[in-house]
Order: C-alpha cells, then structure tokens, then sequence
C-alpha cells in the first residue's frame, strides 16, 4: 500500500503544503483552529502518518534519548537501561539503544548516529578506558561529544567523565563512590576472614574496575591485613570464569597440603573480591566445575548486586548500588525538560552500601 502524502493531505483540506506540514508537524506558528481542524481530518481520511523528522526539525527537538552500554545482556547494564526508560517514559520520549563492548570507537559511532538523527540526549554507561589503545578512540569519542553539545545535544554520563572533552556546557556526569564501597567491603570481610585475599578484576585501565581494586586494597592496608594478589581477566563473565579456573588449582593445592578447612581452620579460607558480580558469578560456576563449593572450600563476594542474584546460591555478598535510579539520574540530569532560567546541572552523585551474604560465612557449618 502506497502511503498518502503530505501534498495530498494539504489539497484534500484546501490549504498549501506548508500550512498542513506546520499544523501535523508542530510548528509554534499554527494556523486558525478551524483551518488546522479540516487539515487533520484530511489526514484521518486518507490515513496519513506524519515524519518524526520533519516533527523535530519543527520543533527543534525530536523526542529521542541515545542510550549507549556495553552489554545489554549484562544485567548491570539492563537494569541502567530501565532507569532510562522510565526517566524518558515521564518526559514522553522515545529510546534509542547502542551496544558498543566498551571500545571508545564504537562509542563514537553510536554517538554521530543519535546526532544524525538529532537525539535530544544521550546517555553513556560503561567504564572509561585509559589503555593505550584507547587513546585514539578516546581523542574521537571526545569530539564528537563535544561537537554534539556545541550544537545543543546533551549528554548523560555515568561513573567517570568523558576522557578529552573540551566543553564545559553540556555534560552531566552521575558519580558512583566505587573506591569508597570497595574500602568498605574489604574492612568488613577482613574483620570475619582470617584468610588470604585475591581479587578478580578488569584489564589494566578500565577505571571502573580500577577504583574498585585501590578502594579494595586500601581498605585491607586499614584493617592491618596483606594486600591482595590481583588476577587481571575480561571485566565479564568469561574473564571470572577464567579466572576462577586459575583459583581451583590453587584451591586444590593448599588441600592437598593440608590447609583451609581440611586442616581444621574454617575462618582461613581464600577471600575472592570479584570487581563485579558476573564475574563473581563466572568465577563461581569456574570452582563448581572444579567439584570446589562456597563457601566450604573459599569465599566470594561481587559488586553491584545485580537482579540476577535474586536467584543465585549461594547468596552472594556485595555491594549494592541503585542501578536503576543511577539511569534515571544520567537522562533527568542530561535532559532539555527544564524550567525556564533552570540551569543544566554538571553533577550528581549516588551511593551504595554493602551486603554480606552467604557467600562470605566464615562459621564451620557453612
């Protein structure tokens, strides 16, 4: 079926295709009520559907937020995605979504592929990178955005600001305490753990990760405990899967050299500090396949607390952060919605708070 036209429209109800195309597009200049009444019942006659391009382009803003992640798969970054959506529900816009696996290159792409089709916002979930390879895509990923806000787009970043970016105006970036969590964490778990540290982490670079670890550590060096040993693998599943198979021979060994619970020492079983929780979860599923369990043969704890883990076992122990609120902030705080006067905001900030679980008991019977 051939659809109807703008031009048709506009001679059905007598008047010139510019009259028609500001009356069903949204232009602030409208015509007299009675003339923009007999233009959208020709419209309803002959079942014309406007352009959502020619809509924004009226009115100086399409309707759409650009959400960029890293994996949408990941339940991180879904449950980021929600917040989004509901933020973008209240303003009546629409979302436009990009996975990217966390290269800065990508990034851009996506990032002149929701500018071309004039996105209102975007928003950026994922952590930097300062690896050396990045730092091209960096430099790009940079420009672009900076060219974006130049021309009025906004952008909504969560955790750590965009590497390079030269503008001021524009960007509101949603902070995350990781370091500060992660201390946390690690003073908690020392003062029930009698045992060796190891922590599972992201590649050299990634920010996110690495806050985790500094925080991590220091909070060992506080609490009078050794720093941990550092294993770094794929900030995901995978690279706690491999990681975890790394574990298991260690595991194994200092059984068959008779120590952790088989020598009679149930409180000095090796902690694992998993920067995320699929990688927690990956490391987990790496010692089961191994015959190794948690929290009898070592103890585990994550970081986000993921909706996954309403259905994981054991419990495990992280820190938990308000995903969903942290993606509601990035698209309010990035949003063209504001009051008259009402200043863009450049910063907002949440926080979190540990959860000891199953996963980290330290008790004989666990």
């Amino acid at each position: 079926m051939t659809a109807s036209t703008l031009s048709e429209v506009a001679k059905l109800a007598g008047v010139s295709p510019a009259t028609a195309s500001r009356v069903l597009n949204g232009s602030a200049r409208t015509p007299a009520p009675e003339i923009a009444e007999r233009v959208r019942q020709a419209a309803d006659t002959l079942g014309y559907i406007a352009n959502a391009q020619a809509q924004g382009l009226a009115k100086a803003r399409s309707g759409l937020i650009g959400l960029i992640v890293h994996d949408i798969a990941d339940p991180y970054f879904s449950a980021i995605a929600r917040g989004v959506q509901a933020a973008a529900r209240e303003q009546h816009k629409m979302v436009l979504l990009a996975t990217t696996e966390g290269t800065p290159t990508d990034e851009r792409a996506a990032v002149a592929a929701f500018a071309a089709r004039r996105a209102d916002s975007i928003v950026i979930a994922g952590s930097r990178s300062t690896q050396p390879g990045d730092k091209g895509g960096n430099a790009e990923l940079a420009a672009e955005l900076d060219r974006y806000c130049r021309n009025g787009g906004k952008v909504g970043v969560v955790g750590h600001g965009i590497i390079g970016a030269s503008q001021t105006d524009g960007y509101h970036v949603v902070s995350v305490p990781n370091e500060e969590l992660a201390a946390e964490l690690a003073a908690k778990l020392a003062a029930g753990n009698h045992g060796d540290f190891v922590i599972i982490s992201g590649p050299e670079g990634r920010l996110t990760s690495d806050d985790r670890i500094r925080g991590f550590q220091r909070g060992l060096t506080d609490a009078g405990r050794q720093q941990a040993e550092v294993i770094r693998s794929g900030f995901d599943r995978e690279g706690g899967y491999e990681a975890g198979l790394q574990l298991a021979t260690r595991i194994k060994a200092g059984q068959t050299a008779g120590a952790g619970r088989s020598a009679g020492a149930p409180g000095a079983r090796l902690c694992i500090f998993a920067a995320n929780d699929v990688m927690a979860i990956g490391a987990v599923a790496a010692l089961r396949s191994q015959g190794l369990r948690i929290p009898r043969d070592a103890l585990i704890a994550g970081f986000d607390d993921i909706e996954t883990l309403r259905d994981f076992r054991p419990a495990l122990t992280t820190v938990s952060l308000p995903l969903e609120e942290i993606g509601r902030l990035a698209t309010l705080g990035s949003s063209n919605e504001r009051e008259a006067g009402e200043e863009l905001s450049t910063h907002s900030a949440v926080t979190g708070a540990v959860v000891l679980r199953r996963s980290t008991e330290t008790s004989p019977s666990a």
